[in-house]
């Protein structure tokens, strides 16, 4: 890993056999191939049937993707990690939001809208995954690939805390609203107007799954 992060390899290059990693490190074959595994596990490296293992270049959906299982375990060990994950939530989503009404184009603002139309006539069994595109395609007009991928993780990691809202007696109207709004801030090029947008419509759910959480209301379903 040491000579991975020196840059010793660069993307597409080969690594070493496994017979001459097994004799540059003094160790035996079932520790490279674990190694090795851990690396494609990873995102770090490739590994095809009969070829060398082959560097990858690293993305950061991968870089996320790799933190899913951690934070969802962490999530069902320490109650504390949903407020600090949602809190995190707020102020990315209204960051990205801010960029994408200063650098939205055509086309971008074509997709915001076409998925705001999908998340209107979505099934209630399809509410959730609209919603996450809508949110998603926010993150992508923001121009910077870090927040995609971030927003995505946010979003893997706080499932079932979102499953249950959008259950919400009246959730699906209030939530439609404010994806209105927040289209329309970015559409018109208002930053300010956008962010507050999303900081509301995220303060709100928050509230309202706090309220659920204390037992004063309770979704419809599960």
């Amino acid at each position: 890993m040491a000579r991975i992060q020196a840059g010793e390899f660069a993307p597409g290059e080969q690594l070493p056999s496994e017979r001459e990693l097994m004799e540059a490190y003094g160790v035996g074959r079932p520790s490279i191939r674990e190694a090795l595994q851990q690396l494609e596990r990873s995102g770090i490296v490739g590994i095809s049937h009969g070829e060398r293992a082959r560097m990858l270049l690293p993305t950061a959906h991968a870089v996320v993707e790799q933190m899913t299982g951690a934070a969802r375990y962490l999530l069902s060990v320490e109650p504390r990690t949903l407020d600090h994950l949602k809190e995190a939530r707020v102020l990315l989503e209204a960051g990205v939001a801010r960029l994408a009404a200063q650098r939205a184009d055509a086309q971008g603002l074509a997709l915001l809208r076409q998925r705001l139309d999908e998340h209107r006539q979505a099934s209630l069994d399809d509410f959730l995954q609209r919603d996450i595109a809508f949110h998603r395609q926010i993150a992508a007009m923001s121009g910077n690939p870090v927040f995609p991928a971030a927003v995505e993780g946010m979003l893997a990691w706080l499932g079932a805390y979102y499953r249950s809202l959008v259950r919400a007696p009246g959730a699906e109207s209030l939530t439609l609203q404010e994806h209105q709004r927040i289209h329309d801030a970015i559409a018109a090029g208002q930053p300010d107007a956008a962010a507050q947008a999303m900081t509301d419509h995220l303060n709100r759910a928050n509230a309202l799954y706090r309220r659920f959480s204390e037992g004063d209301d309770q979704p419809d379903r599960a």
